[in-house]
């Protein structure tokens, strides 16, 4: 199942390029009252509502998805999980190049770990990427991201993928300089999940997916999943050794060589095998 987030924040099933609007499931979610529990509500109660999802979806009728605004398919994560220099190819570029590096020693993720960023900085497919620093590169950086389904601290490795909902395609925008990462990657719309969630069960083996970027039709980044240092099981095993993990947390779990500025007007179409594919605009 492909879920969607979309327009004035309905709910929606994309089958065969149609958007299904199940917004009235959405419904059935419990009350909430301050402190809100932990969690993004949605994926707290995902397991129970998708019967009634995939139910609804099949007796509405649909709209184009060119017709509709899609925002992330997140609403509320918790926290945004990151992985720096998780592809050789990449950690080799960053250090040949100082206008990545700063002239500073870029080390593996064995190394650095992962790093949160905002949760502010998010946005959708539907949205624009905000690039109004002139004087500095920021820079695009395609990767797959999945989202947390199941709540768990200290995940052993063998149960990992159970823990995830689904797969999107993520943008993890960078703006080039000396600061620390959660800065230059927290700048508001310099997190872009979608197009849509594919649930788990669609995908497989998240290890071993092509995807590719191109901006302007110029193909810049293009790799495989399966030349991940560290894969998804080891990020979230890793990760939840130090927090726990709650549904609709994301993990963004790197990117490949290719990184490379962008400036307003340009467009990023990006695509990541079985999931689909989104093309984001760069505006100042």
């Amino acid at each position: 199942m492909r879920i969607c987030r979309f327009d004035d924040d309905r709910l929606g099933v994309v089958s065969n390029g149609l958007v299904h609007d199940v917004t009235a499931v959405a419904d059935e979610l419990p009350a909430l009252k301050w402190p809100l529990p932990r969690g993004d509500h949605f994926f707290n109660h995902l397991d129970r509502l998708r019967p009634r999802i995939e139910a609804m979806a099949k007796t509405v009728p649909g709209r184009p998805v060119s017709e509709v605004k899609l925002l992330s398919p997140v609403a509320n994560p918790g926290k945004i999980v990151a992985a720096p220099v998780n592809y050789k190819l990449h950690l080799d570029e960053s250090r040949a190049d100082t206008q990545i590096n700063f002239g500073t020693q870029v080390k593996t993720i064995d190394d650095y770990g992962v790093f949160l960023k905002a949760t502010s900085s998010m946005i959708g497919a539907g949205d624009v990427v905000v690039a109004d620093w002139p004087e500095r590169r920021i820079d695009h950086e395609i990767e797959l991201a999945f989202v947390i389904g199941k709540q768990g601290f200290r995940i052993a490795e063998e149960d990992a993928l159970s823990h995830v909902a689904g797969y999107m395609i993520g943008l993890d925008m960078t703006i080039r300089g000396t600061e620390d990462r959660s800065f230059r990657k927290s700048l508001d719309t310099f997190t872009v999940f979608g197009p849509h969630m594919v649930t788990a069960d669609e995908i497989g083996d998240p290890n071993s997916l092509d995807f590719e970027i191109r901006v302007n039709g110029e193909t810049r980044q293009k790799s495989n999943t399966g030349l991940l240092i560290w894969n998804v099981q080891k990020l979230i095993a890793y990760a939840s050794r130090a927090y726990t993990l709650y549904p609709g947390d994301v993990f963004m779990t790197g990117t490949p060589e290719g990184v490379a500025p962008v400036v307003p007007g340009d467009r990023m179409h990006a695509w990541i095998e079985g999931i689909g594919e989104m093309t984001v605009a760069v505006g100042g």
